[in-house]
């Protein structure tokens, strides 16, 4: 089973080699796709020396949102098998293994376990869970793989979002019919923000994106469990994340979200 790996990056010098590292070591066959929004910092470099000694890399450079440049990573993958991973992130070796497993189990979508690495007050914040349909669709695109096909015929990542578009698709996947499998040994690191002023700023944006869920979705409250959501939340930092949150939120509601009603 021939997987792609689709990585999007933007100056991404500081982690691309570990991750590159932890990719080549996987369960063959794959080819790693690199869509490199026009860095500055040297990532090109780093990965073009590793296409010089690697024939399964392959680097791009494309310019897009997250969304845009994930789909256009697809339309150049060879596999029936796309693997999405962020360029701050570093996979456990068996981790395309694992995600097999769950693919030849008949599966069209799989979620692998992501370990956060940082500061441990904003590493130990858990996700605020979207469940819709009896599934959990806020898996994280740092480590979800998809059937090309079904990929396809939902129509991919919407290149409007800002944050959140994942979630977005994995909500189209499972209105389609599809199950999304969760594999706890296809474990990826993830980097954290490091910073007060990244943790906020990605907070914001997230309940950006949040908000952006409900302009094309409709309300989805009624999918959060609130108790379990204050039950995980109520620390200083997950207090701080969902204010932030809140502020994206209503961000979005005033200024349209770029999203149709």
């Amino acid at each position: 089973m021939f997987i792609s790996i689709v990585i999007t990056v933007k100056n991404e010098a500081e982690n691309i080699a570990d991750l590159l590292d932890s990719l080549v070591v996987q369960e063959k066959p794959f080819e790693i796709l690199v869509i490199d929004a026009n860095s500055d910092d040297g990532t090109q470099e780093i990965v073009k020396e590793y296409e010089k000694k690697h024939e399964e890399i392959k680097l791009i450079v494309h310019e897009g949102t997250r969304g845009e440049s994930r789909n256009f990573g697809v339309e150049n993958a060879r596999g029936d098998i796309i693997a999405f991973i962020d360029g701050d992130c570093i996979a456990n070796p068996f981790w395309l293994k694992e995600i097999r497993k769950k693919i030849n189990e008949g599966y069209e979508v799989v979620a692998g376990k992501t370990v956060n690495l940082g500061y441990k007050h904003f590493k130990d914040l858990q996700r605020v869970e979207l469940e819709y349909k009896g599934y959990d669709t806020t898996y994280p695109s740092c480590n979800l793989a998809y059937t090309k096909s079904l990929f396809k015929k939902i129509g991919g990542f919407d290149d409007r979002f800002i944050t959140g578009e994942d979630i977005d698709l994995n909500l189209r996947a499972i209105d389609a019919g599809a199950r999304i499998a969760y594999n706890e040994k296809a474990i990826v690191y993830h980097r954290i923000r490091s910073t007060f002023r990244d943790f906020i700023r990605q907070a914001f944006w997230n309940g950006y994106g949040r908000k952006q869920l409900t302009l094309k979705h409709g309300k989805l409250w009624k999918q959060y469990s609130a108790k379990k959501m204050f039950q995980t939340q109520f620390t200083f930092w997950g207090l701080m994340r969902l204010l932030f949150g809140l502020l994206g939120y209503v961000s979005c509601k005033i200024s349209g979200g770029g999203l149709k009603t």
